[in-house]
């Protein structure tokens, strides 16, 4: 019996094939022979084995088997999901989706040359740190501004420029530590600072710091917004204040490590009571650092806003260049950021606002219509409470009161939700009391037709109608 191997074709044969014309049409040459080899291998060693022979079907078998792998191997690593958790700020997912005009000036930029370091009226050198101060003064009241890459960058560098080599008071209670198991001691210890702690971890009072800055060596106060957990009980805490006249006394400057980036009034979220940029600058605060990409509802990015005096000092820093932000994420902060000067505008235009506005029962009347579809294909589900989360490290224990759309299967939450990630997109949802639950808070519009063609993926069944 002749050996089945000899009938494997060369890979110049295969290419030549007419069943690879439309792979090399869509695909670089060079990777499609790549791709092509591997598969004459796997098939050579599948025979080996005795196992069937895929490509005794000719070409098309070959063609078919590389077109499933070049598929793989060009999907990119950073895609597009389909958020059902419930979780806004939701930091595996990428936090803060934008807002659409937000995408489109990014874009912009990204596509062609801009003014980012340069005076289009001087006809010369600008500052890339120029862009964005004007709307930062005008809706928060600080004298000055700078973004950076990043919030934990902006501490750094506010850290750096105010404290290197000398100490900063931090309140035990206050010793948080972020995403990543990054923690605030370590982050002022690579800033060049070192910390002195007062107080205890549930109560540090004024005069806790006033102790240590008597002691000597103390350069500034740093105050950090427990955005991320809360204590509660037996506490107490210095005020903002209290801390700013303490700070001026001593002429050190009081450091405001907000994070979150909250810009309009919590209420209106009908969300508990959150500090504001603008209200750590009243209370006294000589700089603020917050984030772009929680509550503010923008790119990643790290705001500073303070003094003139301290701003200036740290554009000086060269390690402001090192954490510096780049034009697309300037572009998207901009566009976000003149949003806010119609609040009504922003809570309806800036989806991480929007869908935290989302009421119990607009959520219904969503969940409602999404069952009908999917009913229509045979899929089964059922309307539950469900409780949302803020995320991104912000409004810990915070629940956003609403429901979800808990579906029926016969292979077990597990397997329905793998299927629901392993698809294209991915949909990343919830499981809860042996549920798959899918919770439209997080849903974008336009995301509707897709999720259902998704769900009915995952089921098994084709054909999935429009959603809105």
């Amino acid at each position: 019996m002749s050996d089945p191997r000899r009938r494997i074709p060369s890979v110049d044969a295969l290419l030549a094939s007419p069943a690879f014309e439309a792979i090399l049409a869509g695909f670089p040459r060079q990777l499609v022979v790549r791709v092509t080899r591997v598969v004459i291998e796997e098939v050579r060693n599948s025979l080996l084995s005795g196992d069937k022979d895929i490509g005794a079907n000719g070409p098309g078998s070959y063609a078919q088997a590389v077109l499933i792998r070049l598929e793989q191997e060009t999907l990119p690593s950073l895609r597009g999901v389909i958020n059902a958790t419930g979780v806004v700020l939701h930091t595996n997912l990428g936090r803060a989706p934008l807002a659409e005009i937000a995408a489109e000036a990014m874009a912009s930029a990204a596509r062609g040359y801009s003014n980012l370091e340069y005076d289009v009226e001087a006809g010369r050198r600008g500052s890339r740190y120029d862009h964005c101060v004007t709307l930062l003064r005008e809706l928060t009241g600080a004298e000055d501004a700078i973004v950076v890459n990043n919030n934990a960058a902006a501490l750094v560098l506010v850290l750096n420029t105010t404290a290197r080599g000398q100490g900063v008071t931090v309140s035990r209670g206050e010793l948080v530590e972020i995403g990543g198991g990054f923690r605030i001691q370590e982050i002022l210890e690579r800033a060049g600072a070192f910390l002195v702690e007062v107080g205890s971890t549930n109560r540090t009072r004024l005069s806790d710091y006033e102790n240590a800055i008597n002691e000597g060596g103390i350069s500034a106060i740093l105050k950090v917004h427990r955005s991320n957990f809360r204590i509660t009980g037996f506490t107490e805490d210095a005020t903002l204040p209290s801390l700013a006249e303490l700070a001026s006394q001593n002429g050190i400057p009081l450091l405001h490590d907000l994070g979150s980036g909250l810009f309009v009034a919590s209420d209106a979220l009908s969300l508990p009571s959150e500090p504001l940029a603008s209200d750590s600058l009243c209370a006294g605060a000589d700089l603020v650092a917050i984030s772009g990409d929680k509550l503010l509802g923008g790119p990643q990015a790290g705001i500073i806003l303070g003094t003139s005096e301290l701003i200036h000092s740290l554009r000086q820093n060269p390690l402001c260049r090192a954490l510096r932000v780049d034009k697309v994420t300037l572009a998207g902060l901009e566009a976000t950021l003149q949003l806010y000067r119609d609040p009504e505008q922003a809570l309806q235009l800036i989806p991480t606002l929007h869908m935290l506005a989302d009421t119990p029962e607009e959520l219904h009347k969503r969940s409602k219509q999404l069952a009908a579809e999917l009913a229509q294909l045979g899929i089964t589900s059922s309307i539950v409470e469900s409780e949302g989360r803020v995320g991104g490290g912000t409004y810990p224990g915070v629940k956003l009161p609403g429901v979800a759309l808990a579906l029926d299967t016969p292979h077990g939450a597990e397997i329905l939700a793998m299927r629901l990630r392993l698809g294209d997109p991915p949909v990343i949802a919830r499981i809860l009391d042996k549920h798959v639950l899918i919770d439209l808070r997080t849903v974008l519009p336009g995301q509707g037709e897709v999720l259902i063609r998704r769900v009915g993926e995952a089921f098994g069944v084709e054909g999935a109608g429009p959603w809105g």
